[in-house]
């Protein structure tokens, strides 16, 4: 673990945004960003090989200051924190998932898997476990007191993205599979769901009456998983699509990340277009369209009461190794939300 040096004063993002930046970003892409449950905090994980992890202090006024840093053997790929905030956890190319317990500061590895770790999730259930997803086709929990695995589940294919609801988990997988587990049978997933979407899933996000799953193609699909409301799915388009003609045929905008309100319900999605926008599921209209960044919107987090939200800007690789140019920036922005922006719409008599 690495404490950062003396930080510069954040600017304002640009001229049509009071967004502010947040002040030595990692110099690579990110790939993950989780807010505190209990304080304003924000975990990053990057490919940035000189700190994968770094976890700033944000105020009130998006003023933040670098607090600690840590790194694996490779890019990181997710990060999360405990419940309580003293613990944030990651998951990485180097097939480790790690810790960092914040009162010690202090990092140690917790999770190994046979191909990289895609996501990482902290469990409340069972006494507190870690559920690991990997490319190695397998769902690990973990107990951080014993190094084996308490439970490994063999999925059906990579794990893609997994997210935790409890007593929820969704696991997306290649192949276009989700499956679904109750923590009352943590072993044997009660829902099987093929994504109506018609590429690769890029990220699964829960809500209390089912899963919000976003794909390479640029579209949504909310998928209700109660037994009243499943005929209410339905999919729709959430970043730009064929707008550029190249000699392989069209561009498509990937959904990268799909984060949920803490307070309204509402979430947002963001893309390789450049795009956030705010959503109401139920009613099934756009909120708020925000301006478009000079690049990929990577990943997006909102703090624990909803008036902070944090996204990153940097190259997601949509377009292979020949979309990366050396001027791609890598930034972290934080918004500050107001009720226009993230409330849901009135309901038309």
């Amino acid at each position: 673990m690495s404490f950062f040096g003396t930080q510069p004063t954040p600017t304002a993002s640009s001229a049509k945004s009071s967004d502010v930046e947040v002040a030595q970003p990692p110099t690579d892409s990110i790939s993950s960003m989780a807010f505190s449950p209990q304080a304003d905090y924000l975990a990053v994980g990057s490919w940035d090989n000189s700190a994968n992890v770094r976890i700033y202090e944000v105020a009130a006024n998006g003023q933040s200051q670098g607090k600690a840093a840590y790194s694996h053997q490779g890019p990181v790929l997710s990060v999360c924190w405990s419940k309580d905030g003293t613990k944030v956890f990651s998951g990485g190319a180097d097939n480790a998932g790690r810790v960092l317990d914040v009162s010690t500061g202090q990092s140690f590895q917790v999770a190994q898997h046979d191909a990289p770790v895609k996501s990482v999730k902290w469990i409340e259930a069972h006494g507190g476990l870690l559920a690991t997803g990997s490319w190695d086709k397998t769902l690990r929990y973990w107990d951080l007191r014993t190094p084996a695995p308490v439970v490994t589940i063999n999925l059906p294919e990579r794990c893609y993205s997994v997210d935790v609801l409890e007593p929820i988990v969704a696991v997306a997988t290649a192949g276009k599979q989700v499956l679904i587990y109750n923590l009352s049978n943590p072993t044997v997933p009660y829902k099987s769901i093929i994504s109506p979407l018609r590429y690769q899933m890029r990220v699964v996000s829960c809500f209390p009456k089912g899963i919000a799953i976003g794909g390479a193609e640029g579209r949504v699909a909310m998928q209700y998983t109660t037994e009243t409301s499943q005929l209410q799915n339905y999919t729709f388009r959430a970043q730009k699509q064929d707008l550029e003609n190249t000699k392989n045929g069209f561009v498509m905008y990937a959904v990268n990340d799909i984060s949920f309100h803490p307070v309204h319900g509402t979430f947002v999605t963001c893309g390789s277009d450049g795009g956030i926008t705010s959503w109401d599921g139920d009613a099934r209209v756009r909120i708020k369209p925000f301006d478009l960044q000079p690049g990929p919107i990577t990943s997006t987090a909102f703090n624990r009461t909803g008036t902070i939200m944090a996204y990153s800007i940097s190259y997601d690789w949509h377009r292979g190794h020949s979309g990366m140019t050396p001027q791609q920036s890598v930034q972290i922005k934080l918004h500050a939300c107001t009720d226009e922006e993230m409330q849901r719409k009135p309901r038309k008599p």
